[in-house]
């Protein structure tokens, strides 16, 4: 089994550390490539970035189907261009926010959701609406750290740490999900730290990949997912 995990930013060493979390979670027999498009923003942190992000990501996506890869997920907490490139793919397509989310409701009655920046909040209660587990998720909060210093600031983790022990304080959560890739590398620590499931996306929307194609299931394609009228993208 063939998974690709497409970055939908330009910032190479956060594909690498995405590639490494995803690769450490699959299961025997898989083998999981990272990739980003060269062009589209360095980390997204609006829907303007959104929209910037959606033409690399399917040009991958596209990229990937032809390759032959069996399934792919899109690493970033807005799941940016997942139901277009539901549409380009055969396997099945997983965004990291809908994976967490969904496995967050597994593991008790509420989460706590801890992102990046401030702006980012009403997005993530729209996907939360979106994707049914609204109800399951306690509230939003910000370390108002950009995505970029998740990199580079010696103090993010403690930062994320503040904000995750503040989230579970106010909300009275069970669980926490990380609302960004770049955050994948610190599920561990952080769940050690606050004796909680900390549920970070790439890994979950990974496995819920691996899962979906060792059942044999793959995206419908009589309706709404359908390729493109006009045919599929050709990738660059």
């Amino acid at each position: 089994m063939r998974i690709l995990v497409v970055n939908p930013n330009t910032t190479g060493s956060m594909t690498a550390s995405i590639g490494a979390c995803a690769r450490a979670v699959a299961g025997p027999g898989v083998s999981v490539d990272a990739v980003n498009h060269p062009t589209g923003p360095a980390s997204v942190e609006s829907h303007y970035d959104d929209a910037l992000a959606a033409p690399g990501v399917l040009a991958e996506i596209a990229a990937g189907e032809s390759a032959g890869y069996d399934g792919f997920v899109i690493a970033c907490f807005g799941d940016p261009a997942l139901l277009a490139a539901r549409e380009v793919a055969t396997g099945p397509v997983v965004g990291i926010a809908e994976a967490a989310m969904r496995t967050a409701a597994y593991l008790g009655r509420s989460f706590s959701v801890v992102t990046t920046l401030s702006r980012t909040i009403g997005h993530t209660w729209d996907i939360a609406r979106a994707y049914g587990v609204a109800g399951h998720c306690a509230g939003v909060h910000a370390c108002d750290l950009a995505v970029a210093d998740l990199e580079t600031d010696p103090a993010a983790r403690e930062r994320v740490l503040a904000t995750c022990r503040e989230a579970l304080a106010i909300d009275g959560s069970d669980s926490i999900v990380l609302g960004c890739a770049g955050m994948a590398d610190l599920c561990a620590d952080l769940s050690d730290a606050l004796g909680v499931p900390v549920i970070d996306g790439v890994a979950a929307a990974t496995l819920e990949v691996e899962k979906l194609v060792r059942l044999g299931l793959r995206t419908a394609k009589t309706g709404e997912f359908a390729p493109p009228p006009r045919g599929q993208l050709q990738h660059a």
